[in-house]
């Protein structure tokens, strides 16, 4: 108690109030300041659409011809790869009436070996794990007779895609170094390697995660039109008329709708509301001027920005009484799920941020004020962005249920920053306009939207 009564009496609280107050101001997402977003990200999404590095938004063509309907039978399997872990799942499908009978999954490590190695050692490993998961099929798995199996294939890093059964891959992400895999088409080195394990499977649908989630809730509800991911990352995709897409390759057959993948966390727009502990971050990050709009929010960047304004005001204002403890230097040492804790925090002498780190209460308030800030400001930059892809695709304040599928931790985990993002909606959309937009929470649903891609582009299914 002698210790944090010497520690309150040597804080300059001055300081902390002008800190405090810079930060807010420099962070302020007022009702025009978001209108204005919403504007710039449609008009950004029209100059993605009319040619390739016409905007920061990349606006990729899925290929998706088909979405699941619900109609869709017989045995699929989904391959979910986008990190250190893998999933590996299989669905039997009843058509219109029993929809999905069974669903089964595994969820595999890659050993990290494999992840700076070889190509061939990559693919082998995750085939062998689908092989072995194959083997396992039960009595009532049913495979059509003369039906090969087919697969859908998630896989969260930049690819270049030319139909929906390819892709090229532009560059690793997430801890995978495999020089030799770039520039290469991982359906073709997936399906060798299927081969090499004996196993006759055809992959038929390669996707993004964003593009899975929106297919899962698309089987579920046919209202689903936009897919969004708030994790470690972000992204958004949509629904979008071909008609609508100057850049379409000339000379491909036209479907009546694809699914456009944003990659959206590159977004950019004079109107950010950015500080000088974002430009640091941004600096001091493996990709300085990339991923703006995403590095403002998502859960791998939101709890190194309350770091980092903690540690400004430990070293400016002496929040912690003159001391600034070690690990508060190191990066990403402070993680999102930590602040959302503090932030749900009510309790009357704030215990969640003692755990962090045992402190006055007054000192805990700052801490949970920076919270505040960082999570508001995220929040309400989503539901701008969302609101410019409803102007995108003629749902803003139009009297149509429009439902948003979600997945990720952000979201999930995050109460007040989820209660801040439908806020921040009602207020652009206005009571009745926000009322016909839903979020519906699609948990772990891009392997599973895989499989119904799959299955909506099954070859088997479309001669059958």
């Amino acid at each position: 108690m002698v210790v944090n009564k010497q520690m309150q009496k040597n804080v300059n609280w001055g300081r902390v109030q002008a800190t405090i107050k810079e930060f807010r101001d420099g962070c302020a997402t007022p009702l025009q300041r978001l209108q204005k977003l919403a504007a710039d990200m449609h008009k950004e999404m029209i100059a993605g659409l009319a040619k390739d590095g016409g905007s920061k938004l990349k606006m990729l063509l899925s290929f998706v011809e088909k979405l699941p309907s619900g109609n869709e039978s017989g045995l699929f399997y989904g391959l979910d790869l986008g990190g250190t872990n893998f999933r590996v799942l299989r669905v039997q499908l009843g058509g219109k009436d029993k929809r999905i009978v069974k669903q089964e999954y595994e969820v595999v490590s890659i050993p990290p070996r494999l992840m700076i190695g070889s190509n061939e050692d990559l693919f082998d490993y995750i085939a062998q794990v689908l092989a072995k998961f194959v083997a396992k099929e039960g009595n009532d798995c049913k495979l059509a007779p003369g039906h090969k199996r087919e697969l859908g294939f998630t896989f969260s890093f930049p690819v270049s895609q030319q139909s929906i059964d390819s892709g090229t891959l532009v560059k690793w992400t997430k801890g995978f170094a495999i020089a030799e895999t770039v520039g290469k088409d991982v359906v073709k080195e997936l399906q060798a390697a299927m081969m090499r394990q004996k196993m006759d499977m055809r992959v038929a649908a390669l996707v993004n995660d964003t593009t899975g989630t929106l297919a899962g809730g698309r089987y579920r509800n046919d209202d689903v039109m936009m897919g969004l991911i708030l994790g470690t990352g972000s992204n958004a995709c949509y629904v979008e008329q071909t008609s609508a897409i100057p850049k379409w390759p000339p000379g491909l057959p036209k479907p009546e709708i694809t699914v456009i993948n944003m990659e959206w966390g590159n977004f950019w727009s004079s109107h950010l509301p950015k500080t000088k502990v974002d430009d640091d971050l941004d600096a001091d990050s493996v990709n300085p001027g990339d991923q703006a709009f995403e590095k403002l929010f998502s859960g791998m960047y939101l709890g190194d920005i309350v770091r980092r304004v903690i540690l400004k005001l430990a070293q400016d204002a002496c929040l912690f009484g003159g001391s600034i403890p070690k690990n508060l230097t190191s990066p990403f040492v402070l993680r999102t799920p930590d602040v959302s804790c503090m932030h749900a925090d009510e309790s009357a002498d704030l215990k969640e941020v003692a755990k962090v780190r045992s402190l006055p209460v007054e000192t805990r308030k700052v801490i949970i004020e920076i919270c505040d800030i960082a999570a508001q400001r995220g929040a309400r930059l989503v539901a701008a962005g969302i609101v410019g892809i409803l102007r995108k695709i003629g749902r803003e304040g139009k009297d149509v249920r429009t439902v948003v599928g979600m997945d990720g931790g952000l979201y999930e985990h995050y109460p007040k920053f989820r209660g801040c993002l439908h806020e921040a909606l009602g207020e652009l959309l206005g009571k009745e306009g926000s009322a016909n937009v839903v979020i519906e929470l699609s948990k772990d649903g891009s392997g599973l939207g895989a499989a119904l891609l799959a299955a909506s582009h099954s070859v088997a299914l479309q001669k059958a």
